[in-house]
């Protein structure tokens, strides 16, 4: 592995451990056994390694969302199984990781909203329209609206004004909205299945 890549694995490492702030550019080098200097002939900056993590991270998001996309069986079940990759993810990052983002590395913050609005946006869209076609989701919706309503639910589950972390569990908020939405939209049919699949979702979290 090359030292570019390392330094980018092991800060990533550090940072959802311990949230971006706290890490510093001494501890990254001294977990590499390596030189600061070393970092900073490959990396301007902490923010610098911030942003191409993150930017790795959104490709890798992209493909992954994708494959759920082509696996599951219908829209219900893609929510699913992007619920199970999210917190699964979530349970390795310190949820401080989101707004230290926010606060002290805006520039990767709005490439993080940017990617919401392209990738992220059209994303829910479709799954909304399969949802319709399939008769998961009622007709009636607007599909426009409640893609960019969708949307905004992440970044406002983000928001440490209303829910601050030492007092919300970051996935159970953005589950929490992910269930709501969903309750809203669905048809009969969909409820049905819905309540089938958090039946066995339960019953399998109960087995580990």
């Amino acid at each position: 592995m090359e030292i570019r890549e390392r330094i980018l694995s092991t800060a990533e490492k550090l940072f959802r451990k311990f949230g971006i702030r706290s890490v510093t550019m001494d501890e990254i080098a001294s977990e590499l056994g390596i030189s600061k200097k070393t970092i900073y002939q490959n990396f301007e900056d902490k923010d610098s390694i911030v942003h191409e993590i993150a930017r790795t991270n959104m490709i890798c998001d992209v493909e992954e969302s994708e494959r759920i996309y082509k696996e599951s069986a219908n829209p219900i079940e893609q929510v699913f199984r992007e619920t199970t990759l999210l917190r699964k993810q979530a349970a390795t990052i310190n949820p401080a990781v989101f707004y230290d983002l926010k606060k002290y590395h805006p520039k990767t913050w709005q490439l993080f909203l940017e990617y919401n609005k392209v990738n992220f946006l059209e994303s829910i869209r479709k799954n909304l329209k399969d949802g319709v076609t399939q008769g998961f989701y009622r007709t009636e919706i607007n599909i426009e609206v409640l893609a960019r309503l969708r949307m905004e639910e992440v970044e406002f589950a983000f928001n440490q004004d209303v829910f601050p972390i030492e007092k919300f569990n970051q996935i159970e908020v953005h589950t929490t909205f992910i269930d709501h939405f969903l309750r809203g939209i669905m048809t009969s049919k969909g409820i049905e299945y819905y309540e089938k699949c958090t039946k066995e979702a339960l019953e399998e979290s109960t087995k580990h």
